[in-house]
């Protein structure tokens, strides 16, 4: 078959974005805090956007311009006051400081302030220890040889956040050049050092090693760690008792030990930085009438510069000057309309939820409804996928705590009288049953259906349990407390 070059014509749809759009699509998805780095990179980048002055704080700037004159009207007295002691005392100051600067004291004062003698303030930040760091102090306080210290320190850099060791000692020895005698020996010193456990290859093991160092004398454990960690798990005493020889009364006593044990070592030393969540609406009841506050707190008023109008008028400029300073100012005065554009939308979506979460905001979880994204499109005249970006990663506060605005929406469950009710409702009433149960007696997955149907909701014994896990809630048998 020939291969050959010809035109040919061909009518096809297909969506174009423009990049205004796409920077506008952009904008509904970003979070407030997102929205004013974005703001304040376009005003980088566009020189016919331009903040308008004091906008990000007005009272603070008042303030600071009143403290500024009261500090400088305060100057100006007191320097009156002292011209006015000198004439009249006669005293020469300029010699008396000059001869103060001369003094011991003058030098030190003249050194600097004792706050200057203070560490800098990033110096000064606490800040976790690591389990490495925690291990290799340990280290280099313990006696050992140059073979063993290099082990124990490739030891302690491949132990994984639950502070277990991820290599085999055949590997360790591999990437040190250390014989076996000293990996081994470096491992006996790693796991002498705090925290206890550390080191161990899984689960068993980091038991095991707790286990004799707490109750050297006690060999029960070992049978009892390495062979019925599941019954103990499921709480089967019985079987535990008669496959050890032992009373029921001691299975439960040694239960009671293992739980005192630590399975992760290394979980102390995993402090995750604490994510601070800055809402971006704010609901609230004033007498009757519910009140919705959009948080603007560090986001700049713009406006399109009128000196850049001005010389885009003026006949004189070239015409490039003029098309580059023409795209900018469309592009300037399409991100003010587009933000203007969500804020609205952000907040015509949070008055629907509003309007139909009412009783989420007066009572609390249990009084959700089921709601999808298609019914607050249609209601406020926008596509779902407008809906869904404007609700994701965006949160609102109000009295029962923060929460992102997805939350609102849940499916429905049927009630066996009356309307559906959420999915998040459900779950609520879970957790309070499970909650308040009796622990010795704990609620099995059928009793709560039985509670719930009780409670005029028909839900499936397998929701429950898919409810329950999601909820990170153990089942009835391993909830129960015997001691």
């Amino acid at each position: 078959m020939a291969l050959e070059i010809r035109q040919s014509q061909k009518l096809a749809q297909k969506l174009v974005l423009t990049q205004q759009l796409q920077q506008a699509i952009e904008l509904l998805a970003l979070s407030s805090q997102e929205l004013i780095e974005a703001v304040n990179k376009e005003l980088l980048e566009n020189p016919a956007l331009e903040e308008v002055p004091g906008s990000r704080n007005e009272e603070f700037s008042e303030a600071e311009n009143a403290l500024h004159e009261k500090a400088a009207r305060t100057d100006a007295e007191t320097s009156e006051q002292n011209n006015g002691q000198q004439e009249d005392s006669g005293v020469d100051w300029n010699k008396v400081l000059e001869e103060h600067r001369k003094s011991d004291g003058s030098r030190q004062a003249s050194s600097g302030s004792r706050l200057d003698e203070l560490p800098p303030i990033e110096a000064t930040l606490a800040s976790g220890q690591d389990l490495s760091d925690h291990l290799m102090w340990q280290l280099n306080l313990q006696s050992c040889t140059d073979a063993e210290f290099l082990a124990a320190e490739a030891i302690i850099h491949n132990l994984d956040h639950r502070g277990y060791l991820d290599m085999s000692l055949d590997e360790i020895g591999r990437e040190t050049g250390a014989h076996r005698d000293a990996v081994e020996g470096a491992l006996m010193i790693i796991r002498s050092f705090d925290p206890i456990g550390v080191a161990a290859h899984d689960l068993i093991e980091c038991l095991l090693i707790q286990a004799k160092h707490h109750w050297p004398e006690d060999n029960y454990f070992v049978e009892l760690i390495t062979r019925h960690l599941g019954d103990l798990e499921r709480r089967d005493y019985p079987a535990i008792a008669r496959s050890m020889g032992v009373h029921e009364e001691d299975v439960v006593e040694y239960h009671r030990m293992v739980k005192t044990l630590e399975p992760w070592p290394g979980r102390p030393f995993n402090d995750a930085p604490d994510r601070y969540i800055i809402p971006d609406i704010t609901v609230e009841k004033v007498g009757d009438e519910w009140r919705i506050q959009q948080n603007d707190d560090g986001m700049p008023r713009l406006r399109v510069s009128a000196y850049y109008q001005k010389v885009l008028a003026d006949l004189t400029s070239s015409k490039n000057d003029k098309a580059y300073i023409k795209e900018r100012l469309e592009s300037a005065d399409f991100l003010i309309k587009s933000i203007y554009k969500r804020q609205r939308t952000i907040h015509k979506v949070m008055e629907c939820i509003l309007d139909r979460q009412r009783g989420f905001f007066e009572g609390g979880a249990e009084r959700l409804k089921p709601l999808v994204l298609r019914d607050i499109a249609e209601e406020i005249g926008v596509h779902e996928s407008t809906v869904s970006r404007v609700t994701t990663n965006k949160y609102v506060q109000c009295s029962h705590g923060i929460f992102e605005l997805k939350y609102f929406f849940n499916a429905g469950i049927s009630r066996l009288h009356g309307e559906d009710v959420a999915a998040e409702a459900v779950r609520q009433k879970i957790r309070k049953l499970i909650s308040e149960e009796d622990g010795k007696k704990p609620l099995s997955d059928q009793k709560i259906v039985q509670l719930l149907v009780a409670d005029n909701i028909k839900i499936a014994r397998r929701t429950v349990a898919k409810y329950r896990e999601a909820m990170n809630i153990l089942p009835s048998s391993r909830r129960k407390t015997v001691f």
